[in-house]
């Protein structure tokens, strides 16, 4: 038996996200069926964690255990052949027994690009969120450093409570490592570090720190609205799902 990491990259716009779900094309679904194609076997890939619809990523790393002898560098061959151009693997490993995509994880990065020019290029459109409305973005900047450090993101949390989380667990304290906002030409791009994250939270940060740019909140809000602990004191909106994207996981 091997234990194989698997490292993808994906377009998520004509995925339901990357968990599997009945009726609905899904990543790790689309994954699992060719694996079975290849080797006969029936796998579910384990994720280091659930994109949701419409999320891209440039990293997702997902492990599994096979009983296959195909060497990895066919593995990732065989794969590429069968999913569809969406998904490629970009490399298989065998990995020691006790890795797991999810639980060995230690940091995740994600970046939430918009795009700022009043018309959005046709091969932008899918990657980004459209936003070219006025923003003080210098106060964005100054404001994304609020949610560094170790808090509990009820707040910026999923009011679901059957998909509050990405990782699988029900403690919502999470540890943010860097936070910020840059300009890139057109774009204002927001990316972030951390230990973990709960179901839409970065999509949730997005939309609060939207707010700041639009003089509706200030660094102070931000504070406030994170020790409430409470979704409904967070006027912000779910940022869209085309924007935001998986860069990497460490482990």
């Amino acid at each position: 038996m091997r234990n194989l990491k698997i490292t993808l990259s994906y377009d998520g716009s004509e995925f339901s996200g990357w968990q599997v779900q009945p009726d609905r094309p899904s990543v790790q679904g689309t994954l699992a069926d060719a694996w079975k194609r290849i080797t006969g076997e029936s796998v579910l890939p384990q994720g280091s964690g659930r994109t949701d619809a419409g999320v891209h990523a440039r990293a997702q790393v997902a492990s599994l255990s096979s009983e296959s002898p195909i060497p990895t560098l066919n593995i990732v061959v065989a794969l590429n052949d069968i999913l569809p151009p969406a998904i490629r693997v970009m490399s298989v490993e065998d990995v020691a027994p006790d890795f797991h995509a999810r639980r060995s994880a230690k940091e995740k990065t994600y970046r939430y690009r918009i795009y700022r020019g009043d018309i959005c290029p046709p091969f932008l459109a899918r990657y980004v969120y459209h936003h070219p409305y006025p923003l003080d973005e210098a106060r964005m900047v100054q404001a994304a450093s609020t949610v560094v450090g170790e808090h509990d993101f009820t707040s910026f949390a999923a009011v679901d409570p059957e998909r509050r989380d990405q990782e699988g667990d029900r403690n919502n304290i999470r540890t943010i490592r860097s936070s910020r906002w840059e300009r890139a030409d057109e774009e204002l791009v927001y990316e972030v570090r951390g230990n973990g994250f709960l179901h839409h939270m970065v999509r949730n940060l997005v939309g609060a720190f939207l707010l700041v740019g639009k003089g509706t909140l200030d660094a102070a809000d931000l504070v406030r609205i994170l020790h409430s602990k409470n979704r409904s004191e967070n006027p912000g909106a779910t940022a869209p799902a085309s924007g935001l994207c998986l860069i990497s996981v460490e482990y």
